[in-house]
């Protein structure tokens, strides 16, 4: 019996080492693809003047370009490969999943499993190509039209070459980054897309922390403000992390089965419906949506039109117009949102597929008005948190200029994908932990 018990405690320790050799190999190469992407955020863009660049930039930075070179890690604001980042996947992403509902092919095709799911980010990899194309010319044709203050333009030598190279340089830097998610997505753990994003705002908080007791030391931010500051975004994070894993739980029922002799089934589950269902995707919409007005007011030295310089004017951080507006938004878009990633009816005609029922509705069509209607009561709770988190730093970004990396948008990217790290971390431990159970199990079964 010693032998066997020395035998099964070998087992357990070359089991547990292979565990961990697995996991390591998987962060290993998640902590490898996001240097790559690091790196690729100093390669700068051929034919770029960087000293006119990074004048150009300190002016517009307040704009939905500040927003854009947060997501990008600073890439924008050097104007590197990865300038674009992901953003151009993001959007294709949101444009599908809304052509998913509106378009009868497209849902579909969503239908059908793993081949229709293969085929819509097919094209979503081809709405990626057409975005990024738009995006980079864009991009390279605004840069020839501005100017830094002595007049000098920031491409060295503006034609239509450097636009040809330009936009190509940023197109493969978008369709890298979307490549180099996927391989996170598969070999490493976590969502790559959303872990790119992640280093990307993390990377700039050294520099908005120290932008930040620069004002404390300047005179701007007085000592007690600057400990206001770090509690309240101390505060916000805790909040955060409460309400994204808050979920209403709705019970859901299974009727027994007899086969032959014996009774299967009658189980008791739930069905959780997040608090936020919609994530961060509101306050990025809203931001761009009102702060793209200033942006092009920016491009102009005499601020546009007198209607565009009125409007400029009004939605100006921290202006009464701008913080309505930008709550309505967000506000707007979470219902919407909310409505493209869960279909009542849908998730009611599968429950009733497989034998479900909510206790005390009707299967059917019953069951798709209950359930949109608690979707519509947890999503006026989370909308409201949403508008809370967002709207209140944007009240310090518009007051004391505080970076962009301590509002709301970024804090909420930084804990959303830091809670579905853990938890796929967690994950693959319990996977393996079960695993070493069951064969711990057979081995006993063989020893006696």
């Amino acid at each position: 019996m010693t032998s066997a018990a020395e035998r099964l405690a070998s087992n357990m320790n070359f089991s547990v080492l292979a565990r961990a050799t697995e996991l390591k190999k998987r962060l290993w190469f998640v902590l490898g693809a996001l240097v790559v992407f690091r790196l690729g955020c100093f390669i700068p863009v051929p034919g770029i003047d960087p000293h006119i660049l990074s004048e150009i930039f300190a002016k517009h930075s307040s704009g939905v370009l500040g927003v854009f070179n947060m997501f990008s890690g600073g890439a924008l604001g050097r104007m590197t490969i990865f300038a674009l980042a992901v953003m151009p996947y993001i959007s294709a992403s949101i444009i599908m999943q809304i052509l998913t509902v509106a378009v009868p092919s497209l849902a579909a095709l969503k239908k059908e499993g793993e081949a229709g799911r293969r085929k819509i980010n097919q094209y979503t990899r081809y709405g990626t190509l057409v975005l990024a194309i738009f995006q980079g010319y864009g991009i390279a044709v605004g840069l020839e039209s501005m100017t830094g203050a002595d007049g000098r333009s920031a491409v060295i030598d503006p034609g239509l070459f450097y636009r040809f190279t330009a936009t190509v340089t940023l197109v493969g830097g978008t369709m890298f980054l979307m490549w180099l998610g996927e391989q996170i997505t598969a070999r490493g753990i976590g969502n790559g897309i959303s872990l790119i994003i992640f280093v990307g705002i993390i990377t700039g908080l050294p520099t908005a922390l120290s932008q930040t007791f620069e004002l404390g030391r300047t005179g701007v931010l007085s000592t007690g403000m600057i400990i206001f500051i770090i509690v309240t975004v101390l505060s916000l994070i805790y909040f955060i992390v409460l309400m994204e894993r808050a979920q209403r739980r709705i019970p859901v029922q299974y009727p027994k089965r007899q086969v032959g002799n014996k009774l299967f089934g009658g189980e008791s589950t739930h069905m959780p419906l997040k608090l936020n269902a919609s994530g961060v995707i509101p306050p990025i919409f809203a931001s761009s949506l009102l702060l793209f007005p200033l942006t092009i007011a920016g491009f102009h030295s005499d601020g546009g039109n007198e209607i565009l310089r009125i409007i400029s004017t009004h939605l100006a951080h921290g202006q009464p117009l701008y913080i309505v507006l930008y709550a309505a938004l967000i506000i707007f878009f979470c219902f919407f949102y909310t409505t493209v990633v869960f279909n009542p009816a849908e998730t009611a005609d599968n429950l009733k597929k497989n034998g479900g029922f909510i206790a005390g509705v009707r299967p059917g069509q019953q069951t798709a008005d209950y359930l949109s209607f608690i979707q519509t009561r947890i999503t006026v709770i989370g909308a409201a948190y949403i508008t809370f988190v967002c709207v209140l730093p944007e009240l310090f970004i518009a007051k004391y200029s505080i970076p962009f990396q301590l509002g709301g948008t970024g804090l909420l990217i930084v804990v959303t994908v830091t809670i579905d790290f853990v938890t796929q971390v967690q994950s693959h431990l319990f996977a393996h932990q079960y695993e070493g159970l069951i064969k711990k199990a057979k081995l006993k079964g063989r020893l006696k």
